[in-house]
């Protein structure tokens, strides 16, 4: 079943199930939708033949037939759930006053998201026809916050087939009407058009008033769109059913095919297949154009079935999107990737989004080494279907219960096999207390035995030893590893021990950690399993083979991460608050009683920020959401030397001056993300060819060129990015470029801020990223001269356990200096657990009071590093972890009510940020602002009234 739908500029609906499944007929009892809409005139008319649709859109009538509800719930149906109508100034059980008129409707009983209240209006909509929507809406209930309310359209095909259309959306709470808006053109009719409002989540009531439905033409809007064909495929000859046709060679030459070698290669499908063949470049393939056929901010897919030919068996085939703007720039947009073979055809799929206007685009397969042949079957590019989050039943899970069986080893080796040809054998002396960071989250624990296993005889550096855990592992359920580990006396160097897990024929990473041979070391991590295993086998490897390891304690459980949240609220309460007193002047002492103070915090100075990519400032519903809960940003690519300088000598500064001005126009402040990157890979290729004196003065160059272009423009610099996990620079100039590089940024950009900047430091997943390799990283940076004011943490963090990071950051803050979360992005595939993993990075990182900003890595889909990461959906859709973090930010603002105490004082507690302040007297209402700072001691502000 089709869940998309190709209207240009709409949206699909979240949906966790289909309600017409389950639901009663949409017409109330006893009457049929042409009943209903025969009480309309202008339906009435539209039937009998006497008005178009195109004379409705002159008189702009509203095809929503009692929109105000004045008629009660005459034409409206309660979707799964009850409503009825309030009349009057108020309603008593909501104590809300309409918008509008005299009337509201109050829809009550909601048990899911979708349900709320529609209308049957089909035979009042046209095909090509633009409609603009709006209502007014708010929601009622025990719960406070932000929540949205949605419009959609429900569309019933003739083939039984259900479509959903997204029209709009809008933020809204208990304490106002808000106005949600948007527009829908339908392509085709289907058999059945059902408007409705829904969104808020279940236990809430939803007010509405008002419902406005208006044709208008494309000349009153204003716009003019190509409509994409009906079925939202826009490659033309997808089968090569009609030959060549539509296709070319990029660069290359193409040939169809029915079959290679001599009847060894068969297409997969259909009759034919092309070939892209005479390749000289890796750019080489076959191409289609599609130039207005995509339309921006609309999600595309693409499914294209590939093999390759030539001589070698496996190459990387990738799917590419060239596009052009009005003004001449240049695009190249990476849409999938996979590894082709040359023995059977594989499905290379991927998503993309054009955020502006463009006036040429090309698709093209590109990829493999010259000389080998892409061999294509079929490429098809639609509208992207997004599908509803899959369900996530947790219940009864058995937190800080270990699955390790015999843990403490009282039972000898029972359970415990050795992973490959290696011996275990008990031993004694081993600590007796479980390591701290599962202690801090089990809580109440029994104290370890002393005993633990060693394993002998290790020829290879995977042995070591192992227990199967198939049947204890919950689905989506974040687990935490803690154990003690060792290496025996043979070890001459510095060893890494890794806890992993072979799921099925995939290894996952449970935690790593560095050790010595001369005491017992921690090893901490966490894994979550998303897709149901036929088995896992939990062991221990690393050390070098024939070093002895040793292991005690094991401890892998289902951990409550959501249990140090009252915790946590505490740190913030005293981390981020500040006692406030409020004098005011200018009241009588009859008066002082009876005034009315109204506090409300307008912004939280804590820094919050976004990476964004120049593209993204054309999209206008990504600027809305960027600027209205950002005040941080840092560019994902634009400020990096291999964009601002590509080829030797050729600056390419202009993608970074449009964000900055863009930027500074809405008061964002920016982080300069990097000056150098020490990751060789990272390093464009004439910078690799140099030699030392020529690397030196292209160095000295690239300082120059960038800093005193932009100055402080950035109040940031990630001076040379992943030192940590890199040494290109530091391999051909020296250990002391790295502090030569911190030393000329500070003299050429005196007032920015310094970072070093890593990732994995603090998920103890990375044996080189530790919290103390970053240490000694900093201070033999210091040792050298360096000007360090900042540390950065990546957080490219997945299962985050909060003892865990909180470890990290303790270790950290050792060193006196502000902490930052630099690009923290969280990914799992379902969105609720995605939004678990981001409320502990955000709780963690907001409690901690060396931690003085977070920046996440992109927030919308299809612009972020990492899939399943996002917290908008490409096409405008907030998911729950963009509702948690709309969340978290409502929490972290202090609002409060209340009188003048005797003394014409006002006293409350609230977070650092911006405030407006009103003041009510019984002769007059005034109103004010104030800033909160930092500060230990109560900010006393006088306020004369």
């Amino acid at each position: 079943m089709k869940r998309w739908f190709s209207v240009l500029r709409l949206k699909r609906p979240r949906r966790s199930k289909q309600p017409t499944l389950t639901c009663p007929d949409f017409a109330p009892a006893g009457e049929s939708m042409s009943d209903l809409q025969s009480n309309n005139p202008n339906t009435e008319a539209f039937e009998r033949g006497e008005v178009s649709v195109h004379s409705i859109v002159s008189q702009r009538a509203n095809i929503i037939l009692n929109h105000d509800f004045s008629e009660g719930l005459q034409f409206w149906h309660a979707n799964c759930c009850h409503a009825y109508v309030s009349s009057g100034v108020s309603d008593h059980s909501t104590g809300d006053a309409p918008h509008s008129g005299e009337t509201y409707s109050v829809v009550t009983n909601r048990t899911e998201c979708w349900q709320g209240l529609e209308q049957d209006i089909t035979g009042r909509v046209s095909i090509g026809m633009k409609y603009d929507v709006s209502a007014f809406v708010r929601v009622h209930g025990n719960l406070d916050g932000l929540y949205e309310a949605q419009a959609t359209l429900r569309l019933e095909n003739s083939d039984s087939s259900v479509s959903y259309l997204f029209i709009g959306r809008k933020t809204v709470k208990k304490d106002g009407w808000e106005k949600l808006k948007g527009s829908f053109t339908l392509t085709s009719l289907p058999r059945r058009v059902v408007f409705y409002l829904e969104g808020p989540p279940p236990g809430m009531d939803m007010l509405i008033d008002s419902v406005i439905v208006f044709p208008t033409s494309p000349e009153e809007s204003g716009e003019t769109r190509s409509i994409p064909a009906g079925d939202g495929h826009i490659v033309q000859n997808p089968f090569f059913e009609e030959g060549l046709n539509n296709w070319s060679g990029r660069g290359c030459e193409i040939l169809l095919h029915e079959t290679m070698r001599n009847g060894k290669i068969l297409p997969l499908h259909g009759r034919y297949f092309a070939s892209a063949s005479n390749r000289t470049q890796t750019w080489n393939g076959i191409q289609q154009d599609i130039t207005g056929k995509v339309i921006r901010k609309i999600a595309y897919e693409i499914i294209a079935v590939v093999r390759i030919y030539g001589n070698v068996s496996v190459a990387e085939v990738m799917a590419s999107l060239w596009v052009q703007t009005s003004n001449g720039r240049e695009q190249y947009i990476s849409i999938g990737k996979i590894q082709a073979s040359n023995k059977d055809w594989v499905n290379l799929q991927g998503k993309f989004l054009l955020n502006g206007p463009t006036s040429k685009a090309v698709i093209y397969l590109e990829g493999p080494s010259l000389g080998t042949d892409i061999l294509v079957n079929s490429l098809i590019v639609k509208r992207a279907q997004r599908l509803p989050p899959p369900p996530l039943m947790l219940e009864n899970i058995p937190f800080g219960v270990n699955i390790i069986e015999n843990s403490n080893l009282n039972q000898g080796l029972s359970k415990w096999s050795p992973l490959g040809s290696c011996t275990l054998s008990i031993a004694t002396g081993s600590p007796r207390l479980l390591p701290p960071s599962a202690k801090d989250s089990i809580g109440h624990h029994e104290s370890l035995s002393g005993l633990y296993i060693l394993a002998k005889n290790r020829s290879e550096t995977w042995m070591g030893p192992s227990q199967t855990i198939t049947d204890k592992l919950v689905l989506h359920v974040t687990y935490q590893v803690g154990a003690w580990v060792r290496v025996g006396s043979r070890a001459t160097s510095p060893q890494i021990i890794n806890l992993a897990l072979g799921v099925d024929d995939q290894w996952v990473n449970g935690g790593h950690v560095q050790v010595t041979g001369d005491r017992w070391h921690e090893i901490m991590g966490s894994f979550r399993i998303e897709k149901r295993p036929s088995k896992v086998i939990v062991y221990l490897q690393g050390p070098s083979l024939g070093v002895d390891l040793m292991v005690a304690g094991l401890h892998i459980f289902p951990v409550d991460r959501k249990a140090r949240f009252d915790d946590l609220n505490r740190k913030i309460d005293k981390v981020r608050k500040r006692d406030i007193i409020l004098k005011f002047s200018g009241i009588d002492d009859v008066n002082r009683p009876s005034t009315i103070v109204k506090i409300r915090q307008t912004q939280n100075s804590f820094p919050f920020g976004s990476c964004i990519s120049r593209s993204n400032i054309e999209n206008e519903e990504f600027v809305d959401f960027f600027v209205k809960n950002f005040n941080w940003a840092v560019f994902g690519n634009e400020l990096k030397w291999y964009h601002t300088e590509p080829v030797q000598g050729r600056y390419n500064y202009g993608d970074a001056d449009e964000m900055l001005n863009f930027c500074k126009k809405h008061g964002v402040k920016t982080r300069g993300h990097c000056i150098f990157w020490e990751v060789e890979d990272a390093v464009q290729q004439w910078v690799k060819s140099l030699d030392r004196n020529d690397l030196m003065s292209a160095v000295r160059n690239r300082l120059n060129s960038l800093l005193s272009r932009y100055k402080s423009s950035f109040s940031h610099y990630d001076v040379n990015n992943e030192m940590l996990h890199g040494s290109f620079f530091k391999d051909r100039l020296g250990e002391n470029i790295r502090a030569y590089m911190f030393e000329e940024a500070r003299r050429l950009c005196p007032l920015a801020a310094l970072f070093v900047n890593d990732y994995n430091v603090e998920d103890g997943c990375d044996a080189k990223a530790s919290p103390e390799s970053y240490i000694h990283h900093i201070l033999d940076l210091q040792e050298r001269g360096a000007p360090i004011d900042g540390i950065g943490l990546q957080g490219h963090i997945s299962n985050p356990v909060g003892p865990i990071v909180c470890a990290a950051l303790d270790k950290l803050a050792v060193l006196g200096l502000p902490i930052w979360f630099t690009e923290l992005d969280v990914a799992a595939v379902n969105e609720h657990v995605r939004a678990d993993d981001l409320e502990v990075m955000l709780r963690e990182a907001y409690a901690h009071p060396a931690v003085e900003g977070i920046v996440l890595w992109g927030f919308w889909e299809l612009f972020m590093s990492r899939d399943n990461s996002h917290l908008v959906g490409a096409e405008g859709e907030i998911n729950e972890a963009g509702r948690r973090y709309l969340a978290l930010k409502q929490e972290w603002l202090s609002r409060t009510d209340g009188s003048t105490d005797d003394f014409g004082e006002f006293k409350f507690r609230g977070y650092h940020g911006t405030y407006n302040l009103e003041v009510t007297t019984p002769t007059k209402k005034s109103f004010q602002s104030f800033v909160v700072d930092k500060g230990e001691s109560p900010l006393i502000l006088h306020i004369n009234l």
